[in-house]
């Protein structure tokens, strides 16, 4: 039974996360926060209008990226220690001052780029033929030379960043620290509900009523909040576009895939091609867990349900790892190694408790060992989540071992590659070590229910719904709660058709999503999710050789951009033929699934 949260103070130290190796304290840390103001203003004393050659060129980065990394950890603790208690008055003050802090700084140092764009392109490659290490870092600076604005105006938005940053912030604060959820009613009895309780446990739950019954309540406590949140991402929104006018791109869609070194045909194929061909066999998986469940009709309610909730397993975090390890060892002991330390030194967050954030992610701060937070809920298909959160980690883990500090992160379009990758291990794992045709049904079930489902379907619906939103943005128009709702169902009814109920409370699931705050994201997942997809069939087929090439990969970080890094691990996403691979794909798993479930009800 789902209980209420604790406080963060009640929560056991073994399930939380070790901040200590970023900061010992919060002393340290202002410490910390304190010296980087000094050592800016020191910067820009020095170097601010002394970029003039290949050599001060070199100088000045190599400065540069030191401060640089001198903020991540300070980034990095004021981030992770609001993530797991957001109603702490510290933690928000202390992430308010380094938001403030960082924009001064960030406002500082705006001369570097502006600086580097002034110099002739030939100073600029003599640079990059003197010291490699900066070669992709001036290539990119150059990238942006036709949308830099004046000296001046780049160094007032940098001091605005903090400002511009804000709507994630208030989203946040309205979500995990305002939206206080009531007991809900089923069967005459009260129950306990919170936003955590209901994305980890209340969305799957076996019994009709009692689901339905916590998605209405959950339902009627976002629509409380609707409209202060849609004039939140409103907000966000006219943010991106003024910015997007200011520097001259043609279009919204131009400026947030800049950075992603991708064309708007890599976008919009993603979204096109999944609501098109994927839609009939999530329709048939739909129909499916109608027929198992006995369900007079299915509803958007009822489509995170498990198609056979008796035989999924309960897990602890002490029993995940065998599973994790057993599934990754392909990808060799230093990876495992990492594996093991993750648990040993305590990276991950496991603990449930008010305020914290829901969810899960990988913090990865370079010159530092990866951060995880999830919220464990005992389920089997934690381990899934956990090991996608272990993908990131993997990533950059080799990464940032490999490259500096400029060239470690990947664009966005990859970003989720490394994570689903390993949800496919997993599910390979298991699949390859039982015949009994119950747990293969719960495996495969998993794959589709969690991994393709929440990749290529909920983050896939999102960003059909976003980039509707984006083309209202771009005519120069403006969003509230009334026009976010009909997008939303509107996208849902497209996608579900007639065999999938939209209930009333679904076209509130935008108010769920904080990627939408980080730009052209959502789509990622899927773009990620073929990739891995294609090269978790080439590590079954091939073995080893195909391990070390994905191995090669993740130590590439930024340096290649997202289609010369698949076709390092042999995948052609010029191409529409990976993804229709993968759609396919789906749709066999599902086929079998309905196989699997006329075999196991035959022999009852």
């Amino acid at each position: 039974m789902v209980k209420s949260l604790p406080p963060r103070s009640e929560v056991p130290k073994q399930d939380t996360w070790d901040l200590e190796p970023l900061f010992a304290s919060s002393e340290a840390f202002d410490k910390a926060l304190e010296d980087i103001e000094e050592k800016a203003a020191s910067f820009h004393q020095q170097f601010k209008g002394n970029v003039r050659d290949a050599e001060s060129v070199i100088e000045t980065l190599k400065a540069y990226s030191a401060l640089y990394e001198q903020m991540v950890p300070v980034s990095t603790y004021a981030s992770l220690s609001l993530s797991t208690d957001q109603t702490n008055d510290e933690a928000q003050m202390r992430s308010s001052r380094f938001g403030s802090v960082s924009a001064k700084i960030g406002s500082q140092l705006s001369f570097v780029t502006s600086e580097l764009l002034e110099l002739p392109e030939e100073t600029l490659k003599a640079a990059s033929g003197k010291s490699a290490e900066f070669e992709n870092f001036l290539k990119h600076v150059l990238r942006e030379k036709p949308y830099q604005l004046h000296p001046e105006a780049e160094k007032a938005l940098a001091a605005y960043s903090s400002t511009f940053n804000a709507p994630y912030g208030l989203y946040n604060t309205t979500k995990m620290v305002d939206m206080a959820f009531d007991d809900f009613e089923a069967s005459g009895k009260k129950y306990p509900l919170s936003y955590v309780s209901f994305e980890g446990d209340w969305e799957a739950e076996p019994d009709a009523e009692l689901r339905r019954a916590a998605f209405d309540a959950f339902s009627e406590k976002l629509k409380d909040y609707q409209h202060t949140t849609a004039k939140t991402y409103d907000m966000k929104l006219q943010i991106e576009k003024t910015t997007s006018d200011l520097r001259g791109y043609d279009t919204i869609f131009d400026y947030l895939l800049f950075n992603q070194e991708v064309d708007r045909s890599l976008y919009n194929r993603q979204i096109d091609l999944i609501t098109e061909e994927l839609a009939p066999h999530m329709r048939k998986y739909a129909k499916l867990l109608q027929k198992v469940h006995g369900l007079e009709k299915i509803t958007f309610a009822d489509l995170k349900i498990s198609l056979d909730p008796s035989y999924e397993p309960e897990i602890t975090v002490e029993e995940s790892k065998k599973y994790i390890n057993d599934a990754l060892s392909i990808m060799g002991d230093d990876y495992l190694e990492m594996v093991e330390r993750s648990y040993s030194e305590r990276w991950i967050d496991f603990a449930q408790n008010t305020g914290k954030s829901t969810g899960a992610f990988c913090s990865s701060p370079y010159g530092y060992h990866p951060y995880i937070l999830i919220s464990w809920t005992g389920r089997m298909n934690e381990v899934f989540v956990l090991a996608h959160e272990l993908g990131h980690a993997g990533h950059f883990y080799n990464a940032n071992r490999e490259q500096n500090i400029f060239n470690a992160r990947p664009s966005l379009y990859f970003i989720e590659a490394p994570s689903t990758m390993n949800e496919m291990l997993v599910a390979n794992h298991l699949l390859q070590n039982s015949d009994d045709p119950k747990f293969k049904r719960w495996v495969i079930s998993s794959i589709v229910a969690r991994t393709y489902y929440h990749n290529f379907v909920t983050h896939l619906l999102e960003a059909a719904y976003q980039r509707k939103v984006y083309e209202r943005i771009d005519a120069g128009q403006s969003v509230n709660a009334g026009v976010l709702n009909n997008l939303k169902r509107s996208v849902l009814e497209e996608f579900w058709g007639e065999d999938v109920e939209i209930t009333p409370g679904a076209e509130l699931t935008w108010m769920r999503q904080p990627h939408y705050y980080m730009g052209l994201y959502p789509y990622t997942y899927s773009a990620g999710l073929t990739i891995s997809t294609q090269v978790s069939k080439r590590i079954l087929s091939e073995g080893q050789t195909a391990v070390d090439e994905w191995l090669e990969v993740l130590k590439t970080g930024g340096t290649k951009t997202p289609v010369e890094l698949a076709q390092m691990a042999g995948v052609d996403i010029t191409t529409e033929q990976p993804l229709r691979d993968t759609i396919a794909y789906i749709g066999e798993l599902i086929d079998e699934l309905v196989s699997l479930t006329d075999e196991i009800e035959a022999g009852k």
